[in-house]
């Protein structure tokens, strides 16, 4: 059998993660056209490059279709409830840093923290008769971050494109989304609260817990793990 690697398809993700494997002596390349997702591994036997959408890795790795995967720690945490018991953390990589964190409009002088939104979120809900909406891609983790902090009468509505446009589009009141500088936050008029971030995201490798392990893949895991120096 062969190990199957997923890497993030495109951007800077795969680049850096190519950068990653390359500075251990593993040489990650695509094969064929950029559309192609293919690729090839050089440095070690016995591992199989698989191109794959970020947010497609975490599936995979629960699913068991992939052996080791490299994406977003946001992206694990959000789309696997229970991510441990499938997958396992292997190494962080130092790269794809990025924060998801809540912002509310720069107009709400008063909303600085999540007591703050609190209370605004209870009267924005007697003053319209309805919820007030943060719009995210992260549902999970937002709605376990808010819980345990306590905030209530809100809705989370789904953004898959421009999050940050969709309080200027009257879409959503507030917005919970991933940021590495804030600038285009700050380009919409929105503030981060003062608080710490839902999570603190990076690239990070993954082990599949539930991917079929041959002998011989767990001999060439072995002599992965000791060329990436990543112990026992």
């Amino acid at each position: 059998m062969t190990i199957k690697l997923g890497i993030p398809s495109k951007g800077r993700l795969m680049d850096k993660t190519f950068d990653w494997f390359a500075a251990r002596g593993i040489t990650l390349k695509q094969t064929g056209a950029e559309r192609e997702y293919s690729g090839a591994v050089e440095g070690i036997d016995g591992v199989e490059l698989v191109l794959l959408s970020a947010s497609e890795i975490p599936r995979e790795l629960a699913a068991g279709r992939i052996h080791l995967g490299v994406t977003g720690s946001d992206l694990v945490r959000d789309k696997l409830v229970g991510w441990d018991t499938k997958i396992g953390e292997m190494s962080v990589m130092g790269f794809g840093h990025a924060d998801l964190i809540i912002a509310v409009p720069k107009a709400w002088v008063d909303v600085d923290n999540l007591d703050d939104l609190d209370a605004a979120a209870s009267a924005f809900r007697k003053r319209h008769g309805f919820r007030l909406r943060i719009a995210t891609k992260y549902h999970h983790l937002v709605h376990e971050f808010l819980k345990a902090n306590g905030v209530a009468d809100y809705q989370l509505v789904d953004s898959q494109g421009a999050t940050e446009g969709t309080v200027k589009n009257l879409t959503a009141e507030a917005v919970a989304d991933i940021t590495s500088t804030g600038e285009t936050l700050r380009a919409n008029h929105l503030k981060i609260l003062t608080c710490e971030p839902v999570h603190k995201s990076q690239a990070t490798l993954f082990k599949s817990r539930t991917a079929p392990w041959s002998d011989a893949d767990r001999a060439t895991m072995f002599e992965l793990k000791q060329k990436l120096e990543l112990g026992d």
